[in-house]
């Protein structure tokens, strides 16, 4: 938290009133939530319901590790009751809650371990931004529940009053992850296959919860550019074992898996990191987009 003189708290105070009318916040009495991406928004508004209001930072259709707060966001931020992010994947974010965060703070590594960026494949597997982390944990469920737990015993700390219903809401949400997971090992558990041809390195996680071998066309980035040399081994592993699916995904361009797959003569098909919604998902959710990969997982790797 950074130190400011009276007159800069003065300063800041004038700046900020005017651009709040225009930044989201709501004047409904109810806290108010702010999350750094969707799968965090999802934790968040589950566990809240109709009791505080819920403001995702990274809009539909945009992609998260891109996000830069404006002003307006800025604000947002500082004068939430509670904010809940991933530090090292959205620097700017991580800078404005460093030098004015709410009273009340989720960080995801408080109680997720974040694995580091799988060792071997060059350049073209550096982190967003510089960040030498994997972030996408929210690709096993169980993960996303630790830290569901931790938002809502922060909200109770938050808003005391309604700490029943949170304590409630999360106990429901643990369930629907736990059944998730469930679906998960089961649906996976005979496949004739356990090798994904994917169009960035989002599924790492999913991998290890589900002994999914991931084969990455770009690094951690959804825009690092792959070298020819990793192109040609994937071309030579997709042959010899034999892949038929070569996945792409909603919120980055599909021009190299397309290609990919276009040489090889195989198909392609959707698989969603889940970063964030696509302004056409307004009925899709966590739980919904994470069923639609597990049904393409098993198409394509041939699970019975």
């Amino acid at each position: 938290m950074s130190r400011r003189t009276p007159a800069a708290l003065a300063v800041a105070a004038l700046i900020a009133v005017p651009l709040l009318a225009g930044c989201g916040l709501k004047d409904d009495g109810k806290p108010q939530v702010v999350a750094s991406f969707y799968p965090l928004q999802f934790v968040a508004q589950s566990i809240v319901g109709t009791h505080a209001d819920v403001t995702d930072l990274t809009h539909p259709g945009a992609e998260p590790h891109e996000l830069e707060p404006t002003v307006e966001q800025t604000a947002l931020i500082s004068r939430a009751d509670v904010a809940i992010y991933e530090p090292g994947l959205q620097p700017g974010v991580d800078r404005v809650i460093e030098n004015n965060a709410p009273k009340h703070v989720v960080s995801v590594t408080d109680v997720v371990h974040i694995s580091p960026a799988p060792p071997g494949l060059g350049d073209e597997h550096a982190g967003a931004n510089g960040y030498d982390g994997d972030p996408h944990f929210w690709q096993d469920p169980t993960l996303l529940a630790k830290v569901a737990d931790k938002f809502a015993s922060t909200m109770e700390k938050a808003d005391p009053a309604n700490a029943t219903a949170y304590r409630a809401n999360n106990t429901r949400l643990q369930g629907e992850l736990a059944a998730l997971d469930t679906d998960f090992k089961d649906g996976l558990a005979t496949c004739k296959s356990r090798s994904l041809v994917v169009s960035h390195d989002a599924f790492e996680y999913l991998g290890r919860r589900y002994n999914l071998q991931i084969h990455p066309i770009a690094g951690l980035s959804p825009d690092a550019e792959p070298s020819l040399r990793h192109l040609q081994e994937l071309s030579d592993l997709i042959r010899t074992d034999k892949i038929t699916t070569v996945f792409n995904e909603r919120l980055a361009s599909p021009k190299l898996a397309d290609a990919l797959a276009s040489d090889l003569h195989i198909g392609t098909a959707v698989l969603d990191p889940i970063e964030g919604l696509t302004s056409d998902d307004s009925d899709a959710t966590y739980l919904t987009l994470m069923r639609e990969n597990l049904k393409a997982i098993q198409k394509a790797d041939s699970c019975s």
